[in-house]
């Protein structure tokens, strides 16, 4: 579950000045202009090859003693629109073993996190398959805040590639207290009597069962500066409750609280890099399953906020627990909310696994996030929180339903269902996200992903930056 489990950055980013091979990423346009500047060996040999500086594509040109003398990577047409700005990611797995050095990368920083990001392997039950290519820093980086921004993506994405034997809820409870110990953060778990008093919806989802269900409370940085806070819904495994998943749709549900590792992901860079903010981080971590006395469709629950909640489905059960969650939240007024969740598969339908879905109010927030997932390279698309949608909750025995009961706009009634348990904090953001890289891309792993953590610290590093 921690860093240290997997294999993510065999060696960090070396120094800047350790030796190193050269790797020469080449734009399609550049490719003569480079192809000039070599040694007239090379040359010959890069077109033996057939090197065209086509996107992905690598040649290793050998030196007079014939060892490895230089990479040539070919970016493509880096500036299409279908241009892939962490190309540099697939480079750890396709370079031989030893120490290279980026050259002529757009974005240096960029190509340095994406090689990191890129050389991830989830080691905790198979040994040995870890990248054995190192990175030297490029020249003029920010080195810490690249390794520190990996470091947190490793930790995230091994929390979400662990399977629901090994991470239940007392597990991401003691991961979210390890971060905790390591930034010197204050943390509480509240559970049992008291979690089923102040915090009903959370309590019902996961009393089913035997691993008890939680409330994890992160507090960070000077009770003066602004108020951030992150909620990630922390489902460690959702059988659907009685309303169960076929077994297709169970497969990869040890990614169910990817929100909680976006948000725990989050936090660590925010709180590595010491923003100027009051963060506090809220995870609710159940576990969704089928026993007697599981919640059962047709019941009617309390919730913290004091609304009741009439169950249509038992499993659309994260916003459940996001409502409680959220409502603690709120009662602070915080200058911001940002929630986190793997919530519906409609967001999933309208924008694939890639996108993650974002709600907003609040315009200006809405502008923001987009401009950090561009920068981030961690994109998002806001969708509208049409009001109207509202009354396709209503109900005729609560104060509203957890679910439609209808085929249409289930990622807009799900944030608009989590929009009655925050109503005194306008900047709130809630992402749908599906957590995960169904094929590996550059920097991207198949496996879990924590997305929206690094749009949400660099929109963070903006606001309250050092």
């Amino acid at each position: 579950m921690t860093q240290a489990a997997s294999e993510t950055i065999p060696a960090g980013l070396l120094p800047a000045d350790a030796p190193a091979i050269p790797v020469t990423l080449v734009a399609a346009a550049d490719w003569e202009r480079v192809r000039a500047g070599l040694e007239p060996a090379q040359r010959a040999f890069a077109a033996a090859t057939g090197f065209t500086a086509k996107a992905g594509s690598l040649a290793l040109l050998p030196g007079a003693d014939g060892g490895l003398a230089r990479a040539l990577f070919g970016l493509g047409d880096p500036g299409a629109p279908a241009g892939d700005r962490l190309i540099a990611g697939k480079l750890p797995g396709l370079l031989p073993e030893g120490t290279y050095r980026l050259e002529g990368a757009p974005d240096p920083a960029a190509a340095a996190l994406a090689w990191l990001m890129g050389s991830y392997r989830f080691g905790r039950y198979r040994k040995g398959d870890g990248t054995k290519a190192r990175l030297a820093a490029p020249e003029g980086v920010d080195r810490d805040e690249i390794v520190r921004i990996a470091a947190a993506v490793a930790m995230g994405r091994d929390l979400i590639n662990t399977p629901a034997n090994d991470l239940g809820p007392a597990e991401i409870a003691a991961a979210a207290c390890a971060l905790a110990e390591r930034h010197g953060a204050a943390i509480t778990v509240i559970e049992g009597p008291e979690l089923e008093r102040a915090f009903p919806l959370i309590h019902a989802v996961g009393a089913a069962s035997p691993r008890a269900p939680r409330l994890i409370d992160l507090r960070w940085g000077p009770e003066d500066a602004p108020r951030v806070t992150l909620v990630g819904k922390g489902v460690a495994f959702d059988t659907g409750g009685l309303d169960i998943k076929p077994s297709a749709a169970m497969l990869l549900m040890k990614k169910d609280m990817g929100g909680a590792a976006a948000a725990l992901a989050t936090a660590d860079m925010a709180m590595g890099a010491g923003l100027k903010l009051r963060l506090r981080v809220l995870v609710p971590a159940v576990e969704n399953a089928v026993a007697g006395n599981a919640f059962r469709p047709g019941d009617v629950l309390g919730s913290r906020a004091g609304l009741t909640v009439e169950i249509g489905n038992t499993d659309a059960e994260g916003r459940l627990i996001l409502a409680d969650a959220l409502a603690l939240a709120d009662a602070e007024a915080p200058d911001l909310i940002l929630d986190f969740s793997t919530l519906t598969g409609a967001a999933r339908v309208a924008l694939g696994p890639d996108l993650p879905a974002f709600f907003t109010e609040d315009d200006a927030l809405a502008a923001a996030v987009a401009e950090a997932g561009q920068r981030a390279i961690d994109p998002v698309w806001r969708m509208p929180l049409h009001a109207p949608y509202a009354s396709l909750l209503d109900s005729k025995v609560a104060d509203l339903n957890n679910v439609s009961g209808g085929p249409f706009a289930g990622a807009i009634t799900a944030a608009l269902f989590l929009r009655r348990f925050a109503p005194k904090t306008r900047a709130h953001g809630h992402f749908d996200l599906y957590g995960w890289n169904p094929s590996t891309k550059p920097g991207r792993p198949e496996g879990g992903e924590v997305q929206t953590a690094r749009l949400t610290y660099a929109l963070l590093k903006t606001r309250y930056g050092v």
